[in-house]
């Protein structure tokens, strides 16, 4: 069996990792952070469209990629980026019937930005949840 690291060992190791939270309820929870910068890269934990001021999930596939956007902007921001820095996408959506909407979203966002991107039918922890992100970006603004 593998040698595990001790908690106390991840909380110090590796020298400059920078946790980002959103400060969700899940993040406290289950232990992750909303994203992690290292260097120049950011890495971003899988988002989706729930709105944490008003602890609602919006109904329809548009209303909830554009909060997810909303929502993963508010946490590249702490790491002094933007979505303009994203180079890589992996998107999980809960039906087929939502992709049109949702890629509609996604090509409004990052027009002329183009990241690689991954597209994958998946079903979610919560049915009414049909989409959700997890993104790297590189920007020197984060290191």
């Amino acid at each position: 069996m593998p040698d595990l690291k001790t908690a106390q060992d991840l909380k110090t190791a590796p020298s400059g990792r920078r946790r980002i939270s959103s400060g969700s309820e899940f993040e406290r929870t289950y232990s992750y952070s909303r994203a992690v910068v290292v260097g120049p890269h950011i890495m971003l934990s899988g988002t989706t469209g729930y709105d944490y001021a008003t602890s609602t999930l919006p109904a329809g596939a548009r209303e909830q990629t554009l909060q997810l956007f909303t929502n993963a902007a508010a946490a590249f921001a702490q790491a002094g980026a933007s979505l303009a820095d994203v180079v890589r996408v992996r998107m999980y959506i809960a039906g087929a019937e939502h992709y049109e909407t949702v890629m509609a979203v996604f090509a409004e966002t990052f027009r002329g930005i183009d990241p690689a991107c991954t597209t994958i039918e998946a079903g979610l922890f919560d049915p009414a949840i049909v989409v959700e992100m997890d993104m790297d970006a590189v920007s020197d603004a984060g290191a």
